[in-house]
């Protein structure tokens, strides 16, 4: 076995029997032409690299060795979606990869509390050059949003603030159509398109040793496993990034966030794909999810909330956004209580060193952000693609042996490459949490002896600023988002 478990063990440890899950599926009510076209990276064509078959033997391993090349051993700590594309990456170019999960009914579980992921054209068309099979799957499970209005509006009237267009710079550029997936049927078509023998659950990676020559991992139940490249792919709580560079608390970003998921099919369901509903200290986030229903995220700056408001969570949406447009109003009063969840939202500072020599971080180990944009699962998707891209230049480069250095500077390499669109994103999704909620439509005269005024409703003067701002800088920055990930 290719990593090799340097602890004695007395029987071959099998994939844990993963518990029976009831999941909603997305289905994609709306026709529209994908074309998984050819255009891709000259990297990635089929004959380009070695593919994995099943069990653990790879097609032209003698090749391999009779070039002198030795395949990298990667070893992926953290088996949710970033973890599980890299893996699926690896995989299709004959490296050897481990994923270490600490818990996949977890992962899955969580699906339920942070909702559908949003895959915008640019981590779609990533995913397509992984693996086209997987990213044909991932389409037909999904709900495309692209092709509808996207936007913020006026939380009070529902009036449109501004609209986004998503669509135009995917087909113009031949790239797939932004859409929403349910993230336990995300899980479920990575894990089995990985494979059951390289994923390996109940394995939490707790610390890891490195010397010149490999890396190894320490599980919590204390088995050992040695390769030579450790990913660090385990979440905002990374156990990797904290051993290189220290245990800190995560920042809580002022807002506490309540999600429903509802079987409802509002009458603008066919013109409508996700709107993001503006206020005070609050914003209100609902999307189309496919198959008649309706996901939902209420944001509302407060302390941090361990336990459920006294009344209930349904009660309390109520109270805070009970006098906002019917649009709004009409999503909280259909979802059950049993179908309201509470987080609290957390990030961390951005750091310009990802990883230290044969290990590294990606996603929200290294960059966790906000979800207002929707981007941290998209970030991901795009890092695993730069790091094998990296990592392949070294099993390219003819070398009998895979030196430490060739390793260390591929990691660097990728760090470089990410860095600054990851760092725009992070800033932006922080910028947007605070303009978000600081949307007041009008003008507000306090206490004062002009407060009789604030009865009158006058339209705030930066209103029509921000929307002229908004109506110039958006194009140009979904274009950005969508096609300038820098990839090929």
């Amino acid at each position: 076995m290719y990593m090799y478990n340097t602890q004695p063990i007395k029987h071959q440890l099998q994939f844990d029997q993963m518990a029976s899950f009831q999941w909603l599926g997305f289905g994609n009510q709306y026709q529209c032409s994908l074309r998984f076209s050819e255009f891709r990276s000259k990297k990635i064509s089929a004959g380009s690299y070695n593919i994995r078959c099943e069990g653990r033997d790879y097609l032209g391993l003698d090749d391999q060795e009779r070039d002198g090349k030795k395949r990298l051993r990667i070893l992926i700590a953290g088996g949710g979606v970033g973890g599980l594309v890299l893996a699926l990456a690896a995989k299709n170019r004959g490296y050897e990869v481990k994923v270490f999960e600490r818990d996949l009914s977890a992962v899955r579980g969580e699906g339920r509390h942070r909702g559908p992921i949003q895959l915008l054209s640019s981590a779609l068309a990533v995913l397509e050059a992984i693996d086209k099979d997987v990213a044909r799957q991932i389409v037909e499970a999904g709900c495309i949003t692209g092709n509808r209005i996207n936007g913020l509006a006026d939380g009070l009237s529902g009036e449109w603030f501004t609209k986004f267009d998503l669509l135009t710079p995917a087909v113009s550029r031949g790239l797939p159509i932004t859409q929403v997936i349910c993230r336990i049927a995300l899980q479920d078509i990575l894990v089995n398109a990985v494979g059951q023998d390289i994923v390996s659950n109940n394995s939490k990676v707790v610390d890891f040793v490195e010397d010149s020559n490999k890396v190894k991992i320490i599980l919590e139940d204390g088995r050992q496993y040695e390769g030579d490249v450790l990913v660090g792919a385990d979440g905002i709580r990374s156990k990797v990034r904290s051993k290189l560079f220290g245990a800190k608390p995560a920042n809580y970003s002022n807002y506490t966030c309540y999600s429903g998921l509802t079987n409802f099919v509002p009458p603008y369901i066919d013109t409508v794909g996700y709107r993001v509903f503006l206020g005070l200290n609050q914003y209100f986030v609902a999307s189309d999810v496919g198959r008649g229903k309706m996901q939902w995220y209420a944001f509302h700056k407060e302390a941090p909330m361990n336990d459920d408001p006294p009344r209930g969570k349904k009660v309390r949406l109520l109270e805070l956004f009970g006098s906002w447009c019917s649009e709004v109003v009409t999503l909280i009063s259909e979802t059950p209580e049993d179908m309201i969840l509470q987080r609290n939202i957390y990030d961390r500072d951005m750091i310009y060193s990802w990883g230290i020599g044969r290990v590294t971080l990606l996603g929200d180990a290294a960059h966790p952000m906000q979800p207002n944009l929707g981007q941290g699962g998209c970030m991901a998707i795009e890092d695993c693609y730069q790091l094998i891209l990296e990592l392949d230049k070294v099993a390219e480069s003819g070398s009998g042996v895979c030196l430490s250095n060739e390793i260390v500077s591929a990691l660097k390499r990728y760090e470089k490459k990410r860095m600054v669109r990851v760092s725009v994103v992070h800033t932006m999704s922080r910028m947007a949490s605070k303009m978000l909620a600081s949307y007041r439509p009008f003008m507000d005269f306090g206490s004062g002896p002009l407060s009789h005024l604030s009865t009158w409703q006058l339209r705030h003067p930066a209103i029509p600023v921000a929307r002229i701002f908004l109506q110039i800088f958006l194009p140009q920055y979904m274009i950005w988002m969508i096609a300038g990930h820098g990839l090929w």
